[in-house]
């Protein structure tokens, strides 16, 4: 029998004693033993904050990312050794796919995060601000990495996404992580974490794996560290009282079980598409994964009047579903993940039906292809039926963490909101319907108490990616019961890392902090135009003050003529009585387009290799013929742009192969009197040197 080990301290190490043996979850057969006794977790997290953090600290956003990327392309290339092992869980190779390559798309998604990110190891975080009437002071708000460690303590069954979407986060914000995954399923994420380590793409200290027990790992914990949870409520409750992170205020994100929910809309008969959508989306949530989600359908609401017709089609439904060996390609639902989690389950249902009623299943047999119901931990999908959801605590309150769902009548749309507000928070909801105002009215109403809602009907069914499915790109948690918290969700998650801190200074010293360059900073005026530099030449505050061009109402009007846009406004026969304008005033497109004119430079070929867009285009005051005009050109920012990774040579597409980077430029166009009568941020992108 393997004996799993735990990655910590830069080595791997096997905990004393004979620690706690895992099964396979088809078989009941023992595949492996783990403990984590006699580790010592003070230790091992004061390697992750003096090893791990530094290094990670000295890189940019967008080293990282790419670490990421690497990372991901690297666990890739060994896809079917984790399958292989996948199926010991009970998992399918549909469940597999989501657990596996669902984790691995994690890392690809934050990993092409750092493009919202400069190529620092710090970033400004929302809008900077004037604080003087002479402009020479101002405040703005910078983010660092957190000099701590993340805790990420799992203790549902999806042992690689459960891993890999928390650590993507982290390692992109710069702090590195000690993971401690569900035990029972702990031989997958060890395998994977295997993988990492051997790949040397991590810095040493960034990731370390406790297979077991967390022990007295959170006595330790500094107010630099972060700790996330995810599993029940209760225990999540009882670690977040845990004395050092009360004291030490801690932050803990907590992702706990909650009783989801998923409505019929009012209207919606059998005759419908939604009528399908529904029913295939409620088996698909009691079957995948046998149900253990998070994120699984816990309560149905349908309306009263379809109750009986609605279970009998799911029970219909269900009962396609084959049930066994998850090798057998005929195998649509697998195990649980073992015969501890079974018993568990079994004691839940046997609670929710003090007040409801089987209608489908039974929590005693199943029957299963290619393995033995008894020695595997297979069940039965169970529906329940009940028919007074107001007065009935049980459906509300426990969760079975299987294949088990209760459906239950609702009256009107005002009572499915009511009703999926009894769970007290969750994580998700789902309405379907193709009614755009029931929609919005469960939206307004339901939202308060669910991280997430999914609007789902036949017109993005094919492309839904379903109720129970968190992606990297949006919050994951909930309110009350669900924990309280936010995860994912873009840059909303990396920033749960970093410590946002408030900086204040003249315009020239925050420039040189941040990186970015901030209005009424030192210009740097260097005798060369900026378009006849490469990338790297170019600096943060260089600046180009153009000749002047003098407005004239034959501008206007062939600009009129040429674009048809004939606003009134635009035309100087018109009478300006009662509107904002005392004359003929200039098109705000106009005075860009001569502002391009002022700036860009001749005709000959230089390293700017294209226009790649506008930002924040603002008009601030008319231009009138007769008005002179400049502009102030101003290096902002520089962003780096990869090179695309090119798999297919049929992809090849020119400029591929040109190294460069995208420039942000600050444009201000200034009248005769020196006010700006207009601002915008122009995007180029900018050829590297070569080499």
């Amino acid at each position: 029998m393997n004996r799993l080990e735990n990655y910590v301290l830069g080595k791997w190490i096997s905990g004393d004693g004979d620690g706690q043996i895992l099964f396979n979850a088809v078989t009941g057969e023992p595949v492996a033993s783990t403990s984590t006794r006699g580790l010592d977790m003070a230790g091992i997290l004061d390697y992750a904050r003096q090893t791990g953090n530094p290094a990670l600290r000295r890189m940019s956003f967008h080293q990282r990312g790419n670490m990421l990327k690497a990372l991901a392309l690297h666990l890739r290339k060994h896809l079917e050794k984790f399958y292989t092992l996948s199926y010991q869980t009970g998992a399918t190779r549909a469940d597999s796919w989501v657990d596996i390559e669902g984790g691995i798309g994690n890392l690809f998604a934050n990993a092409s995060l750092r493009r919202k990110f400069p190529d620092d190891v710090l970033c400004i975080d929302g809008e900077s601000h004037n604080l003087s009437k002479e402009n020479s002071f101002m405040g703005t708000h910078v983010l660092v990495p957190k000099e701590g460690v993340a805790v990420h303590i799992n203790a549902f069954n999806f042992p690689v996404w459960g891993m890999l979407e928390k650590i993507a986060v982290n390692l992109l914000a710069g702090m590195p992580a000690v993971v401690k995954p569900a035990t029972v399923t702990s031989y997958l994420t060890e395998a994977v974490v295997r993988e990492i380590i051997a790949s040397g793409i991590l810095p040493d200290g960034a990731l370390q794996l406790l297979c077991g027990s967390a022990g007295d790992l959170l006595d330790h914990m500094t107010s630099q560290d972060v700790v996330t949870f995810t599993g029940s409520a209760s225990t999540g409750l009882l670690l977040k009282k845990t004395p050092a992170i009360l004291e030490n205020n801690v932050p803990f994100t907590m992702e706990a079980d909650s009783l989801n929910c998923i409505i019929l809309g009012e209207k919606v008969t059998a005759a419908d598409p939604e009528w399908t959508v529904f029913i295939k989306e409620v088996r698909r949530e009691m079957t995948l994964k046998a149900g253990q989600r998070c994120t699984g359908v816990r309560r149905i609401f349908v309306p009263e009047n379809k109750l009986e017709e609605v279970y009998k089609a799911i029970a219909a439904a269900l009962a396609q579903t084959t049930i066994g060996n998850p090798l057998d390609p005929a195998v649509r639902m697998g195990s649980l993940a073992g015969s501890t989690q079974r018993h568990e389950v079994k004691e839940q249902v046997s609670r929710l039906l003090t007040s409801s009623q089987l209608v489908y299943g039974s929590p005693d047999s199943v029957q299963v292809i290619g393995a033995d119901p008894e020695k595997g931990a297979f069940m039965s999908p169970l529906l329940l039926l009940n028919e007074t959801p107001h007065t009935s605590v049980e459906p509300h309150t426990i969760e079975a963490f299987g294949p088990v769902s209760t459906i239950m009548p609702y009256k009107n749309s005002e009572d499915a909101i009511a009703l999926s507000k009894l769970g007290k928070g969750s994580l998700v909801s789902t309405i379907v319907t193709a009614d755009r105002q029931e929609a919005r009215d469960y939206v307004i109403g339901a939202a308060s108490h669910h991280g997430r809602i999914l609007i789902l009907n036949n017109e993005c069914a094919r492309e839904s990616t379903g109720h129970g499915s968190p992606l990297p790109l949006l919050v994951h948690g909930g309110p009350g019961r669900a924990g309280g918290g936010e995860e994912m969700g873009g840059i909303r998650g990396v920033k749960h890392y970093l410590q946002r801190t408030a900086i204040q200074g003249s315009p020239s010293m925050i420039t040189s902090i941040t990186g970015v360059y901030q209005p009424h900073a030192e210009g740097l005026q260097t005798g060369i135009h900026p378009f006849k530099k490469y990338f790297e030449e170019l600096q943060i505050g260089e600046q180009l003050i153009t000749e002047k061009r003098t407005i004239t109402a034959d501008d206007i009007d062939r600009f009129a003529d040429l674009t048809g846009d004939h606003f009134y406004a635009h035309i100087k026969t018109t009478d300006f009585t009662g509107t904002m304008f005392e004359q003929q005033v200039a098109h705000g497109y106009l005075i860009m387009s001569l502002a391009a004119g002022l700036f860009v430079d001749g005709y000959e070929k230089n390293p700017v290799l294209l226009n790649y867009g506008i930002d924040e285009l603002r008009f601030t005051k008319p231009v009138y013929p007769g008005a002179s005009l400049y502009i102030r050109f101003t290096c902002k920012e520089k962003l780096p742009n990869d090179k695309r990774v090119i798999e297919n040579p049929e992809d090849f597409k020119r400029g591929d192969d040109i190294d460069k980077g995208i420039v942000k430029w600050l444009v201000e166009f200034l009248d005769d009197t020196d006010e700006i009568t207009g601002i915008a941020t122009i995007l180029t992108m900018v050829a590297r040197k070569p080499v």
